[in-house]
């Protein structure tokens, strides 16, 4: 960890708390269902295309959020060492700009446009949707790949975010980097591969 690192001090760490409270409160007037519709939580949910995909605490993409987090560490890098935003104290504000741009993208990602988009051009051919309480978890889960970074040399981390992707790609057929290119730019080779997999 570098003198130049993004560290969160209290005040930061209770903005980055406020606004995940917010967007859960967001997600409820949403209409998002807090948890699983099927009455329980649990800690794991394997399967990508049934009733429990995005629903419970950790499922197949969560290094996609945990990836997240080191991507947004970088970002903030950038902002705040690089280019000196914020001058002295914009290190300080690191954390709480990846949560805005975390929550920002769960409540994006929980709209209808979305949620259909993902219906229509991803693996995730019978996504419906985060529960509020996996939305919450995804927060927690880039938060966590955000913390990585800052404690660990940035060769371990991109090692770190390359394993993610790559296991998920291998397990399940879909990871972040396939998610950002068929949302964008569906590829009919990668919908073949996917459903040749039995992901879609």
């Amino acid at each position: 960890m570098s003198a130049g690192a993004l560290i969160p001090d209290r005040r930061t760490i209770l903005v980055a708390l406020g606004i995940t409270i917010v967007t859960v409160a967001i997600l409820l007037a949403m209409g998002r269902t807090p948890i699983c519709e099927c009455g329980y939580v649990s800690l794991w949910h394997g399967q990508i295309n049934d009733a429990g995909n995005s629903q419970h605490i950790a499922d197949w993409y969560t290094p996609s959020h945990i990836i997240h987090g080191m991507i947004f560490y970088a970002l903030g890098w950038w902002l705040f060492v690089k280019r000196g935003l914020g001058g002295a104290n914009g290190v300080r504000w690191g954390f709480p700009l990846a949560v805005l741009l975390e929550a920002a993208w769960e409540v994006l990602e929980n709209t209808p446009m979305v949620i259909n988009r993902f219906r229509a051009v991803t693996a995730n051919f019978g996504y419906s949707g985060d529960s509020v309480l996996n939305s919450a978890a995804d927060i927690g889960w880039m938060s966590l790949g955000f913390w990585l970074a800052l404690r660990l040399p940035v060769r371990v981390t991109v090692t770190l975010a390359i394993i993610g992707e790559l296991l998920a790609g291998y397990v399940v057929r879909d990871n972040l980097t396939l998610n950002v290119i068929m949302l964008l730019f569906p590829l009919d080779a990668i919908a073949d591969w996917q459903a040749a997999g039995g992901v879609a």
